[in-house]
């Protein structure tokens, strides 16, 4: 799963304010490696290149490489802005004086949310627009997403145990 629980002492904490603490960090699923980019490049590479083996010593050859380096440099272009635009960090911080939402956008932009944690609601929509089981925070200034990146079924645990979370915090 593309989140995990950094600290969860809301159960075992003794209860004076702040010491009890629930925090949680939510990335993007990446499922392509920095050994798998070497692998998808070297293999791309490879497939290229074997017909281009039959033009060696022609005029032709000089037609088709410039098109074969520049798929080349697309695919890697490509791959890694793809690495880049899934640098997203989510980190929920609950604890009994504050609930607060911090995400890290790919371009290190910093959005920060917050809300009294006894007015904090955990709302699941089943469909908005195309995305299932959208999940919000409500009860600070303004509602905010949180896990849009995430699976359905993801989102779905994600709200169980922050309701749970929320439950035992109050």
């Amino acid at each position: 799963m593309p989140y995990r629980v950094v600290n969860d002492t809301l159960h075992e904490a003794p209860a004076k304010s702040g010491a009890s603490r629930y925090e949680v960090e939510l990335w993007p699923h990446q499922s392509l490696t920095g050994n798998g980019f070497v692998w998808v490049v070297g293999a791309s590479l490879t497939l290229i290149s074997l017909p281009i083996l039959g033009l060696l010593g022609t005029k032709a050859l000089w037609g088709i490489l410039p098109f074969a380096l520049g798929v080349i440099g697309l695919l890697w272009f490509s791959l890694k802005r793809n690495w880049r635009d899934r640098d997203i960090l989510e980190t929920l911080t609950l604890t009994s004086d504050i609930a607060r939402l911090v995400r890290i956008d790919p371009d290190g932009t910093r959005r920060d949310w917050q809300a009294n944690p006894y007015w904090v609601r955990i709302t699941r929509h089943e469909k908005v627009g195309q995305i299932e089981d959208y999940l919000t925070l409500e009860g600070g200034p303004r509602t905010v997403e949180i896990g849009a990146f995430l699976t359905p079924e993801e989102r779905r645990t994600l709200e169980h145990n922050l309701l749970g979370a929320l439950g035992r915090l109050k």
